[in-house]
């Protein structure tokens, strides 16, 4: 009989490696989820293999059916959270007809997620025009290649869309597609969760009340 891919619960021996973990009490006696995301975000990028700045993106279809995929996270302040992406795109299209979302991250090196959920608005023209010139100039022929979430033929199609872009831009810097824009994530709730032993975890939900925030401890 193979062995199963799913990995057997944890012995108690196993926790006890984890009780001095996220153990420091004062870590949630904060009153900016903002200030807190980024602590730990800058924590993440010095543990994590790779993308410490990914997260899971969910919005909600025409159907009302779920959709869930993995962003890179490309700006955080008081405002929100921001990513970039092609607004043709199944994503864009979801987040024109529901302007609303849901993210997550994960980091495995801490023991730690965070859970975000708020409205959607597009950033401004100027701050997609600065984000897009930062990014690689291969990066940026390939969003004007790209016809993204719709069918091709094979590998070798996209390789040639991605030649003729090359092509038409020869000799100069590809401006940013008008398709391809940015979101800003506006939280309504922001949720911090820290690993404990024995499944007994940490969970500090923050809600937005206005201007402030109400921090509430919620049950494992």
């Amino acid at each position: 009989m193979s062995q199963s891919p799913i990995p057997p619960s944890p012995s108690a021996q196993d926790y006890a490696a984890q009780l001095a973990a996220n153990a420091d009490e004062t870590e949630f006696e904060r009153d900016d989820p903002i200030a807190l995301f980024t602590d730990w975000l800058a924590e993440a990028r010095r543990t994590e293999p790779n993308d410490s700045n990914a997260m899971a993106l969910a919005t909600v279809d025409a159907d009302g059916m779920p959709d869930c995929r993995m962003v890179l996270l490309k700006g955080v302040d008081g405002r929100g959270f921001t990513f970039y992406s092609n607004r043709e795109s199944a994503k864009g299209q979801e987040l024109a007809g529901q302007p609303r979302a849901s993210l997550l991250f994960h980091w495995k090196s801490l023991r730690r997620q965070v859970r975000i959920r708020g409205g959607v608005e597009p950033v401004s023209a100027e701050e997609a025009d600065a984000y897009f010139a930062s990014r690689a100039r291969e990066s940026r022929i390939g969003a004007w290649a790209s016809d993204q979430s719709r069918p091709i033929d094979s590998r070798a199609a996209l390789e040639t869309q991605v030649a003729e872009a090359e092509a038409r831009f020869e000799g100069q810097e590809p401006p940013r597609p008008e398709r391809w824009i940015g979101w800003r994530v506006i939280p309504e709730s922001i949720e911090f969760w820290r690993d404990r032993a024995f499944r007994l975890h940490d969970r500090m939900l923050f809600t937005r009340d206005g201007d402030a925030w109400g921090r509430t401890r919620l049950q494992p």
